[in-house]
């Protein structure tokens, strides 16, 4: 069977509701996030910013910002690793299923468990200091609560696949349909199949990168690269003489 027919086969299997969530949906929040981002980039560009709270309060800051930081980047290039590169591409450099599984395993839910004890950490800053709390839009606590089902969903799927159920294997079914939204070759019945929480996790990931280009998270997409270009920041040092000294009475002579 070719490619278009196995296609169409498994969008029949999946039926509308199927089509719906992973067929239109993946390429509706796929094109939200890229025209919204030229929209935000060409009429917001000093809204392009994570609005920094720092100056109202560091020390939950200094914790929770680290860890959260650190623990998305490693989900992040776990994502990666799982959805984009195939399992006949880790076989050939010599690592085998049993080995990436528990590799991923471990190191996802460590990284899960660091990303959501972080944001924890800056969503309890956010509500308990006044100034950084008077500070927070509406767009940002939608964007919290997004952000917080989406990891909560994706921990607890790992965690109940593994250490409740006998395991789950997403690289035969979500992998696949992931890298086939992008191929335009969409397979909707690979999803139906997978469990609950894996697909409720990847519906609240679709919804996340659709609000993406409307919320603070904008800034994990730019780099200060301008830094290394512009020309340098000339700092004059006031005269010596000025402002050190006690006014005089009366005229002063001038030069």
């Amino acid at each position: 069977m070719t490619a278009p027919a196995q296609s169409l086969a498994t969008a029949a299997e999946a039926g509308t509701g199927g089509i719906l969530l992973w067929v239109v949906l993946p390429y509706v929040a796929l094109a939200v996030f890229v025209l919204g981002h030229v929209w935000r980039y060409r009429y917001d560009k000093f809204g392009w910013t994570t609005r920094s709270s720092q100056l109202y309060e560091r020390r939950l800051l200094r914790i929770g910002s680290p860890l959260f930081h650190f623990g998305i980047l490693v989900v992040l290039l776990g994502h990666i690793g799982g959805l984009v590169v195939p399992r006949s591409w880790t076989e050939a450099v010599g690592i085998g299923e049993h080995t990436y599984h528990v590799g991923a395993v471990v190191l996802g839910t460590v990284a899960g468990v660091a990303t959501l004890g972080g944001l924890a950490i800056l969503i309890y800053r956010r509500r308990t200091v006044g100034p950084v709390f008077s500070a927070t839009t509406r767009n940002d606590k939608a964007m919290y609560v997004l952000l917080t089902v989406t990891i909560v969903l994706g921990l607890s799927a790992t965690v109940a696949a593994n250490a409740v159920g006998g395991g789950y294997d997403y690289r035969e079914t979500i992998s696949p349909w992931f890298r086939g939204i992008f191929r335009l070759q969409p397979e909707p019945g690979l999803m139906t199949g997978a469990p609950v929480l894996f697909r409720l996790h990847a519906i609240s990931a679709l919804l996340l990168f659709a609000a993406w280009p409307f919320t603070r998270l904008v800034h994990m997409l730019t780099a200060p690269l301008g830094y290394l270009t512009r020309p340098y920041i000339v700092y004059r040092s006031r005269d010596a003489r000025l402002g050190t000294r006690a006014p005089r009475r009366g005229w002063e002579r001038t030069r």
